[in-house]
């Protein structure tokens, strides 16, 4: 059996209708491990008709895949599984209504970080797929962190000093006449954390 995806993302609109459908959402969460019509029917307390219908769209749709055939009885019964533990929706299965960073005015803003932020999604799952399709591991970076700033005035100077620093390390590693140079998009970003409770803290 092939090792699942921690992740995988939908760049397809219709395939993203139909993870989006309520019952195959819950069959797509059930499937993480492997299980049949019949099994996932009892889970849910459904028809295994209906199941296995629903199924079968998310199959053709490339969302789950079969991991055996075995013989119940008479029958032949198929283990489905989710094609990934988890999945995210590119911005581009949105067609021109994904966002755009270069259409945003303010710089500052939590829509010009969401889109930017966006634009990684996209890249990344493109990026991802072509790798996984050449067996090759992509080449990423992520810096995750919280600060508790003391007031706004600290809050701005983290901010110049970040921005600062990043000028000076991106200025020191950058060469453009690198003849098997490769480009790197990095980005940073900062909004006020969650509570448990879902408000900004």
């Amino acid at each position: 059996m092939s090792v699942q995806p921690d992740l995988t993302t939908l760049h397809d609109g219709p395939a993203a209708r139909l993870a989006l459908h309520p019952l195959r959402r819950e069959l797509l969460a059930r499937l993480t491990a492997p299980a049949s019509a019949a099994q996932a029917a009892r889970d849910l307390g459904l028809a295994r008709q209906k199941v296995n219908y629903h199924l079968r769209l998310l199959e053709d749709a490339g969302l789950v895949e079969l991991v055996e055939e075995r013989m119940v009885g008479n029958c032949t019964e198929r283990v489905m599984r989710s094609k990934a533990k988890s999945f995210v929706l590119a911005p581009g299965a949105l067609g021109d209504l994904a966002p755009d960073p270069d259409a945003i005015r303010d710089r500052f803003s939590a829509a010009y970080l969401t889109a930017v932020a966006s634009r990684a999604v996209q890249d990344l799952g493109e990026l991802g797929s072509a790798a996984e399709a050449a067996d090759k591991k992509l080449a990423t970076l992520c810096i995750e962190t919280e600060v508790r700033f003391a007031s706004p005035s600290a809050q701005q100077s983290f901010a110049r000093e970040l921005a600062s620093a990043v000028r000076d390390i991106a200025a020191r590693h950058h060469d453009d006449r690198a003849p098997r140079g490769r480009r790197f998009r990095f980005f940073v970003g900062g909004y006020p954390a969650r509570t448990p409770t879902g408000d900004a803290s």
